[in-house]
C-alpha cells in the first residue's frame, strides 16, 4: 500500500477543490470541513475522509434538489 496517496496536504485538497488555502484554514478553525490530522506541525487529510465528505455534500445536493422539484 501506497502511503502517499494516503494522505493530501492542505495545498493539494485547496488544489483539488480550486479553494484558498485559508478557507482551510478557517475551516479548521470554526470545526467545518473534513477531519484532519496533524503530523509534527504539518496538517494532512486522509484521502479517505475527504472523498467522504465530497460524497456527503453530493447527497446532500441531490437531496435539497430531489425537494424542491416535489
Amino acid at each position: 500500500m501506497d502511503v502517499q496517496n494516503l494522505f493530501i496536504d492542505q495545498l493539494q485538497l485547496a488544489r483539488r477543490w480550486k479553494l484558498s488555502p485559508r478557507t482551510l484554514e478557517r475551516w479548521r478553525w470554526i470545526g467545518s470541513g473534513p477531519s484532519y490530522t496533524k503530523i509534527g506541525r504539518r496538517v494532512v487529510y486522509r484521502l479517505v475522509d475527504v472523498e467522504k465528505f465530497e460524497a456527503d455534500g453530493l447527497h446532500a445536493t441531490m437531496d435539497a434538489e430531489a425537494g424542491s422539484r416535489g
